[in-house]
């Protein structure tokens, strides 16, 4: 009998804050264009945490919330790592052109 009335656990407020901040964040960085899974992803774990909360199902609601914030940050990080592959990779053009006009100056050969 107790455990009919129990109580419905609180809304997962800050985990549905933390969330919308990491695909916010997420989509800042491009992650549209460079992890477009991902943060695809996290928009369908949100929707469906919001779903949980209308629901009343607020374990399932932080649970969903708890992994759309994980995703979201998972699609900023490989954002991230795409971006500074190709910045290294144009500072390697860079150099090996500087060393090629360095060398034709130098009068030496490859």
């Amino acid at each position: 009998m107790l455990g009919a009335c129990a109580e419905t656990p609180p809304m997962p407020t800050a985990s549905l804050q933390a969330a919308r901040q990491a695909i916010s964040d997420a989509e800042r960085a491009e992650a549209g264009r460079y992890a477009a899974a991902e943060l695809g992803e996290a928009r369908i774990k949100l929707a469906s945490a919001d779903t949980a909360v209308s629901e009343q199902k607020m374990t399932t609601a932080e649970r969903f919330a708890d992994e759309s914030r994980t995703e979201a940050q998972l699609a900023s990080a490989k954002t991230a790592d795409v971006k500074a592959k190709a910045v290294n990779d144009e500072m390697s053009r860079s150099t090996g052109t500087l060393i090629q006009e360095m060398q034709r100056n130098s009068g030496d050969k490859p």
